[in-house]
């Protein structure tokens, strides 16, 4: 599979995203999150995953205009938090977050969570921002199947991105497919299960095979599904580490074994029954 840091996945809508990213998910406000997309900035990586929960919005926009690099180079995701839906309550806070992060149209707005009774709303609200041009792409995050089902059979505008925990440990072929039948490009967080599960042997193993660690499998494995990937990390060393991953290739075996693997593992909340 040849790819690179540069590499870009053209969405159902046109627009280009990079398949590689850094998530900054409980990273605090202020230096450590400008420190951390700076120095990925730096060394390549050319998406950046925050959210309105993540509260440092602010310091990415500032990171990202600070870069150097061409706006146009860089893709910046955010979303819409819970306590936000609703129509009037989505615009709003869409034009806070556009405001905090100050770098013109937001490349990827998502709906965080699937809130009941609201999400509706939340989407028609998202795709008004949309038509108005003031983000390139919407989609979603954290939504199963039954949550895409019902957003497709009430609007016109499929998203374009669908979010979720995502690692041979919660291997969900299922939405996978569906979401290729459909158009939509999978995301995966956590796709280093926040460090829980690198020290099994099985991953250790395969690991040791490509003289790699546990992390950069992990990530290989999920790009070789041709998902996109955004591990997080504010360390430089782990920034690096992250991604040097595009110099290798995972066999179809060792792939079809970390297949395998699937357990249902969640380290975040699932959303299957409460929503």
């Amino acid at each position: 599979m040849d790819i690179s840091i540069q590499t870009k996945v053209k969405l159902n809508n046109g627009v280009k995203m990079p398949l590689f990213g850094l998530g900054v998910w409980q990273m605090s406000r202020g230096e450590e999150t400008r420190s951390a997309v700076r120095f990925a900035l730096g060394h390549g990586y050319r998406l950046i995953d925050t959210a309105k929960l993540y509260a440092n919005e602010e310091d990415v926009g500032v990171a990202v205009r600070e870069s150097g690099i061409p706006r146009e180079e860089v893709f910046v995701t955010t979303k819409l938090w819970n306590g936000d839906h609703g129509y009037e309550a989505a615009i709003r806070a869409f034009n806070r977050s556009h405001a905090a992060l100050d770098i013109g149209p937001i490349d990827l707005y998502l709906i965080h969570w699937p809130v009941p009774k609201l999400r509706g709303e939340s989407w028609r609200a998202m795709t008004k921002v949309y038509e108005d041009g003031k983000c390139r792409a919407i989609g979603v995050s954290n939504y199963n199947i039954r949550h895409l089902e019902e957003l497709l059979d009430t609007s016109d505008i499929v998203p374009a991105v669908n979010q979720v925990e995502f690692s041979p440990f919660l291997y969900q072929k299922d939405l996978l497919e569906f979401s290729r039948r459909h158009g939509i490009r999978l995301e995966a967080y956590s796709p280093l299960t926040k460090g829980i599960r690198l020290h099994e042997p099985s991953i250790v193993e395969i690991a040791s095979k490509y003289q790699r660690t546990a992390a950069q499998l992990l990530i290989r494995w999920a790009l070789q599904h041709e998902i996109v990937v955004i591990p997080k990390s504010s360390r430089p060393e782990r920034i690096l580490e992250n991604a040097r991953v595009f110099d290798f290739s995972i066999t179809p075996s060792d792939m079809a074994l970390l297949d395998s693997l699937h357990e249902d593992y969640r380290t975040a909340w699932d959303p299957t029954d409460g929503a």
